[in-house]
């Protein structure tokens, strides 16, 4: 582990309740993630990835084991800025137009009404968005709500996006879309970019690949084959034991 990691988690764990009640989300992950870096953690819904990516977004603390930002400075300054989330369920802004909701966390950084809409603008041009600009959410397909969410992360220039199943919700062609625009804003940005997914076609889009399995993480690749071999075994064995196969 190293100095100029964008995040590092040391053993980091997660115990949602108390006693008999508790439930522990994550166990004792360590992982780093370097800027540049793609990855994607695969894992079945449940598994813990949405955990894993909360305390890495500062979203939440851990109850085990540490999470820090070395490269990035005291978790108070990681967003709006350094960390941008695009998360699976719809999370623009319903009175804003496109334009608005892209500009809102340049404003809530601090930034001059001008600045937050050039940079609005900028992100808009880069993903296509012009055309949109004056729509509400509600007007919007999944798709492009999904293209605004990933706008308004771009805007505010983070060194880390994260993305939380942000295909869950999409058909297979928008979803291939999303995830085109993903890696292409990380390529020109040089963001590091986390992307949780239970989809194995997605995950080896990225160069990384970690699995969650019942809150343990492996960063270790040769494992990771070794799980996605028998995830993608099992997911076969259901497909010809179901009853409309």
């Amino acid at each position: 582990m190293t100095d100029a990691a964008l995040v590092r988690c040391d053993r980091a764990g997660r115990t949602y309740g108390t006693g008999a009640n508790a439930v522990v989300a994550l166990n004792e992950a360590s992982c780093e993630i370097a800027p540049g870096q793609q990855i994607a953690l695969m894992g079945q819904s449940g598994s813990g990835k949405s955990t894993l990516l909360h305390l890495i977004a500062g979203l939440d603390e851990p109850t085990a084991g540490s999470v820090d930002w070395p490269a990035l400075g005291p978790k108070r300054l990681l967003r709006p800025g350094l960390i941008g989330i695009v998360f699976q369920a719809p999370s623009l802004l319903p009175p804003l137009d496109v334009a608005e909701n892209i500009a809102l966390p340049l404003l809530l950084c601090g930034a001059s009404a001008s600045a937050a809409r050039a940079a609005a603008n900028d992100a808009m041009e880069l993903l296509g968005l012009h055309t949109l600009a004056r729509k509400l959410p509600e007007e919007l397909s999944g798709g492009q709500a999904q293209r605004v969410a990933i706008a308004r992360v771009l805007a505010t220039r983070p060194r880390l996006m994260l993305a939380d199943e942000p295909t869950g919700q999409l058909d297979f062609e928008t979803a291939t879309h999303v995830i085109d625009v993903l890696l292409d804003v990380a390529a020109v940005t040089g963001a590091a970019l986390l992307l949780n997914t239970h989809d194995p076609l997605i995950a080896e889009r990225l160069a990384i690949q970690w699995e969650m399995c019942d809150g343990r993480l492996s960063t270790d690749r040769a494992r990771n084959d070794l799980a996605r071999a028998s995830y993608e075994t099992t997911l076969t064995r259901k497909i010809k034991e179901s009853p409309c196969s």
